[in-house]
């Protein structure tokens, strides 16, 4: 059996697995695929995902990635951590830790490395693949999980290989900021080195997160959600086991944890890098709106923005809710990116139809822009030589059959254009809002000329019309969050928070 003690840590005696605790289980796997060795060592995050492979293999609950940390320190005394990488690109990784030579996870790793040089220049940066034929972990983790925990999640692991092209796997988490604590003092019960141990622990979530996003394992996000967050639905009764949700206690209790996500500073900073998480993961997912994805990963995607808020709004139960404001804005995003690449991908067909432009072309000419002109400068005071331009340049651009980027690279050069005057001044947030509401109008009042004229080529106007006001809004999103110094994800948090803030206001008001 394994015995645990605090100077040694576990010893291997004559093992019974049937008889073995959930805890030792855990153990023993460590102690049959790992070894120590000088001069050698692991990413954290890989040996944390081939651990949750084990543990969905073997239906054990799994520990968070700070307590997992615990339990290799106790089998492997005198572990040390170092940070190796590039700034921006760096990782914790176990030195002095090997995977041993007769253990399976060997040909994870070679398959790994083998399919990262099949995919450069998409993925320059090497992450596990847990989802290759690997003996005993040939299912994958999310196979049967998905069906447990989320009604109808696409599971596409399996295939990751095949989708691995369309992501940018390359991308690593940014670094996070300060803490400042804006010279609020300390609740009651918290201490300085509390926030330290929170800092350190979050990031090691994060990045648990983003591996196994990076590898297309959607449900274990729910997994390493109620890990992190402490949620259990049961926990074992033995005690002759390390309960590890008490190593977890024994560095940051639960008590605490709610504290610290009440503490103004601490729930400022976590937002903070809940957005540059979640931005690093839409741009994984999805690095180019306008590129073909297939339907299986867009359906993938799609379904896990679907679950994902109740996911984690389940997993924090007893934590405060201003914790999950910014999941709502990166759900929302990735519905907004993948219908807008469904979309492009419709009307990249009617832009490659030359019979379509050309009826295009003939219902465009009979439209009464000087009436349109009219409306629009009466209603949002349009400038009659701006909207005479663009309106050239579209039906230049729209005979010359353009292709879908070129339409791409038009619609960006309005914006810039527009916006011009506004560049570096304060005003640029606000300039750039009500430039899309007259955009909006205006193509409103066309797509009503061309309804009222019967128009044949109404419903390609329609659809080009819907990809056109769709993209807009995400130039100028970007162009924002870029004035403002911000990501895309925290410019629609901004009207998460507004939102929760009105309705937490109207709650506290029936209440009363």
């Amino acid at each position: 059996m394994l015995k645990y003690t605090e100077k040694t840590g576990f010893t291997h005696k004559t093992v019974d697995t049937c008889r073995l605790s959930p805890v030792c289980v855990q153990v023993q796997w460590l102690m049959d695929n790992y070894e120590t060795a000088e001069g050698v060592s692991l990413p954290r995050c890989t040996l944390y995902c081939h651990y949750l492979l084990h543990c969905q293999q073997t239906k054990l609950e799994p520990v968070n990635a700070a307590s997992f940390g615990k339990l290799i320190r106790s089998v492997f005394m005198g572990l040390r951590t170092r940070r190796l990488g590039t700034r921006g690109n760096s990782k914790y990784h176990y030195y002095g830790l090997r995977i041993k030579s007769n253990s399976p996870l060997h040909r994870l790793v070679e398959d790994q490395q083998h399919l990262a040089m099949r995919q450069q220049p998409y993925s320059q940066k090497q992450r596990i693949k847990p989802v290759q034929k690997v003996e005993g972990l040939t299912n994958g983790m999310g196979l049967g999980l998905g069906h447990q925990q989320g009604a109808g999640l696409s599971d596409i692991s399996a295939q990751v290989h095949q989708y691995q092209q369309f992501l940018d796997a390359s991308r690593s988490l940014p670094e996070f900021p300060e803490l400042k604590d804006e010279g609020i003092p300390l609740p009651d019960g918290l201490h300085p080195q509390h926030v330290h141990t929170y800092q350190l622990i979050y990031r090691e979530h994060c990045e648990a997160i983003l591996d196994v996003m990076v590898n297309l394992q959607f449900p274990l996000v729910e997994t390493l959600w109620k890990s992190f967050w402490r949620f259990s639905e049961g926990q074992s009764s033995e005690t002759d086991t390390l309960d590890l949700h008490d190593e977890s206690e024994k560095r940051l209790p639960k008590s605490v944890l709610v504290l610290l996500c009440k503490y103004e500073p601490v729930l400022n900073w976590a937002r903070e890098c809940d957005n540059l998480l979640y931005q690093s993961l839409v741009e994984i997912l999805i690095p180019d709106v306008l590129r073909p994805i297939p339907s299986a990963l867009t359906q993938a995607i799609r379904n896990f923005a679907k679950i994902l808020e109740n996911w984690l709004t389940n997993a924090m139960i007893n934590i405060p809710e201003e914790m999950i404001v910014c999941a709502g804005a990166f759900a929302q995003t990735l519905r907004r990116y993948t219908s807008l690449n469904h979309l492009a991908q419709a009307a990249r067909a009617v832009l490659q139809n030359t019979a379509q432009i050309t009826q295009m072309l003939s219902d465009l000419n009979r439209v009464d822009f000087t009436n349109v002109q009219e409306q629009a400068s009466w209603v949002c005071g349009c400038e009659d030589g701006v909207v005479q331009r663009l309106e050239q340049d579209f039906k230049l651009t729209l005979q010359q059959q353009n292709s879908l980027e070129q339409w791409a690279v038009w619609l960006d050069g309005v914006v810039s254009q527009v916006l011009k005057p506004y560049t570096g001044s304060p005003a640029f947030p606000k300039a750039a809002k009500l430039f899309l509401l007259k955009w909006s109008f205006y193509s409103s009042v066309v797509i009503r000329d061309l309804t009222l004229r019967s128009a044949a080529s109404f419903g390609s106007f329609h659809l080009i019309r819907l990809l056109y006001d769709e993209y807009m809004y995400y130039l100028i999103e970007h162009r924002v969050a870029q004035a403002k110094g911000e990501t895309p994800i925290s410019v629609m948090g901004e009207v998460d928070i507004q939102t929760h803030t009105c309705m937490h206001a109207v709650k506290q008001t029936v209440m009363q």
